[in-house]
Order: C-alpha cells, then structure tokens, then sequence
C-alpha cells in the first residue's frame, strides 16, 4: 500500500487594518449649535468599524449626555483626543488651535465659513496637509447638495415655527394664531425667493392655515414652487409694488435665496406692521433687513424676551433653534457619505472616485482648491484635479 502523499493546506491568513477613527469635539462657537452625529448614528458607524471618540459633553447642545454614546461604544475623550482622529466633524470654522490639534494629513469635515474663517488655522490646515471638505458644498450624482439641502429645509420649518410660537405668546406677541379658525381673518406670510428653505417655510404656512404670497424673479423655479406647494400660495414677480403692498400686511416675512440677493430697504420696513416678525434664512453674506436689528437664534433662549426691545427685529440662524432635528438629518447622510469614504479605499481615493466629494474640498496635499479661501490668504486656487491625475 503506497505511503499517503502530503497535501498543503490552505489555511486563512489574518490581515491588520488599522480602523479609521471619528472625532467628534465640541463647538466652541456660541453661533453654532448643532451637532454631527446623534447616539444611534454613532453606533452604527462603530458596527461598521470605525472607533468613535467624542469630547466629553460635545452633544449638550441636543441634549445628549455623554452615556447615550458610551452605550453606543463611543469612546468619551478630551477635546485634543477629539481632534487627532482620522476623520474630524466639526461643524463651525476651524480655529488656529483647534487646526493645530489635527494630525497630519487628516480628514477634516466643516461647513463653509469663507467670512469666518481664520487664515491662520487655513495655513495651519495647508502646513499639516489636512484633506478639508465643506459638507454644504458635497453634492451627488445628480448635482444636488445634501447636506445643505436638508439644512435649509429645516431652516425653513424652523422660521415658521419659532414664528407661529412667537405671534401665539399672549404676554410678548400678538396672541393669534396663523390661521385656520372659521370666521377669523388668517394671518398673512410674505415668503421672498422660492428655494428648497423657501418652500419649507411655505408649506408649514400653508399647512397652519395662513395666507402665503410667495416672491422670486426666477419664473422657473417660481412655477416649481407653485406646482409643489398647489393653490394654497399666491405667487408672482417681485415687482416694487406689488412686493411692498404684501411687505405692508404682512405678518410675518421669510427672506430665502434668490439668484440676486434682496435686501429691504429701510423705507419698506417702516411701512411694514408694528412687531411684525422677519426671518433672514438666506444664504447671501448681506443682511436681507440691513436696518433692523438682529436676533441669533443660535444664542437666544425663551428667557431673553424683553418688553423693550424694538417693535421690528430680523432672526436668524433658525435651524440652529432645533439642532437635534439638525442632528438626526446630518446623521443619515454622513452615514451614507463616510461607508464611501471607506469603500474607495481612504480620504484621496474617495475625492479621486466621487467628483460630489472633490468639489466640496477647500484644501488638498497643503495647497488651497477653493478659490474663495484662497483669496483669504492672497494666493490662487489650485485646481484639485491636477493633484488627482498625478496621485
């Protein structure tokens, strides 16, 4: 009987990859509210592998205690362990400190601040080669901004319903309701531009019974609106008159992005009604009711109300008067945008693979690829494309 034949054995051999990290510090920016990431968000991405280190208290500002992401296998760090991770969320601008905090060459996820922005941190970003992505500005395959799309949806519900809550205070507003109340005049909303915040603050209008005159210039995106929003909205051209005849009943004015940014005038607002409301949710650098005084929502609490304070005010920074709702919307699409990252392969691969992601970038391999943050330190842009052909 012939002696057996060794055979070789096919045995499973075990790769290390080192997981990405997450850091999630705190704003330290009283303007800026919101958070990245809710508990359950972050549970999930550490499911998929990814370690999640949090600064302690970083999710106060929704009204998170630290226990909620410790369940959730989150590891509660100080703010320098927060910064050091692979990936950094951080909502507001970067400061120099914070920027010196970051390790070479990471990943680093704002939103974008052009005007408060600090060309110190900038450089210090460039000197470390941190790969830096303004989330409002990703967009996907179909040319759409997630990010800042959601966003300015909820800028646009939480105007109307910081409005309604605010005319229905019976001690500091009128005590009245938008609408909706059989043989009582309903309240009359004059919404200026007719994008993604604009339609929001429309519909939750319409769906409180007030009476909506929507203004835009753009006839194309004004016919979208109407056809989305049905005949509870009256819409037309921003024609002077017209425009000032609606300003002047008006209880309440939402000031949205239009292709020409609007700014009313000091005249029209003294012929507005005494404490009507106006809410600037526009994207535009330029106040849309220059001479009015203005409200931060981000900073404001239910206590600031003040019998003296002026019959007219514009607020702003609404949706940061809900950030939880702000938290769980920005949670759904960074779960979708960082299994991306992770599925190219890395932060480069990813802006090579996903042009939503490479128009986003504001610095790259310690060059500036955004041109409005290069004017801030008096360079030129480098295009990013180039980078990307050559790496």
């Amino acid at each position: 009987m012939p002696a057996p034949t060794p055979l070789e054995e096919l045995l499973a051999v075990a790769t290390r990859e080192r997981s990405l990290s997450i850091g999630l510090p705190a704003s330290e920016n009283d303007a800026e509210r919101r958070f990245a990431l809710t508990p359950e968000a972050a549970g999930s991405l550490v499911a998929r592998g990814f370690r999640v280190r949090m600064q302690a208290g970083a999710a106060a500002c929704i009204h998170y205690a630290d226990t909620a992401y410790v369940r959730q296998g989150v590891e509660v760090v100080d703010r320098r362990g927060a910064m050091a991770c692979d990936i950094v969320l951080h909502l507001p601008a970067l400061s120099v400190a914070d920027a010196r905090m970051l390790r070479r060459g990471a990943m680093a996820l704002t939103l974008f601040h052009p005007v408060q922005q600090d060309a110190g941190a900038l450089r210090v970003l460039l000197e470390k080669h941190v790969i830096a992505l303004a989330l409002d500005l990703i967009t996907d395959e179909h040319g759409h901004r997630p990010f800042a799309d959601i966003l300015h949806e909820i800028d646009g519900r939480a105007a109307l319903a910081i409005a309604s809550s605010l005319l229905a205070d019976a001690v500091h507003g009128k005590g009245i309701l938008l609408g909706g109340i059989s043989g009582v005049v309903p309240c009359e909303i004059t919404v200026i531009g007719s994008d993604i915040a604009a339609r929001a603050a429309a519909r939750s209008a319409i769906g409180l019974g007030a009476l909506v005159r929507m203004f835009d210039d753009d006839a194309y995106s004004l016919r979208e609106a109407v056809h989305e929003l049905g005949p509870g909205v009256v819409a037309s051209a921003m024609h002077p008159r017209v425009l000032g005849n609606a300003l002047r009943t008006a209880d309440i004015v939402v000031a949205a992005s239009t292709a020409r940014p609007v700014a009313i005038g000091a005249d029209a607002v003294e012929d507005m009604k005494r404490g009507v409301l106006c809410f600037d949710i526009s994207r535009s650098e330029t106040p849309a009711f220059p001479s009015l005084p203005q409200v931060d929502l981000a900073m404001a609490s239910p206590s600031d109300s003040d019998p003296s304070a002026p019959l007219r005010m514009c607020y702003i920074n609404a949706g940061n008067a809900v950030a939880r709702t702000a938290a769980m919307a920005l949670s759904n699409t960074l779960l979708t945008m960082l299994a991306d990252i992770v599925t190219c392969d890395g932060a480069s691969n990813a802006l090579k693979l996903k042009p939503g992601l490479r128009a986003a970038a504001y610095t790259f391999l310690g060059k500036p690829v955004n041109e409005r943050m290069a004017r801030l330190l008096g360079v030129r842009a480098v295009d990013i494309n180039i980078f990307l052909q050559l790496s």
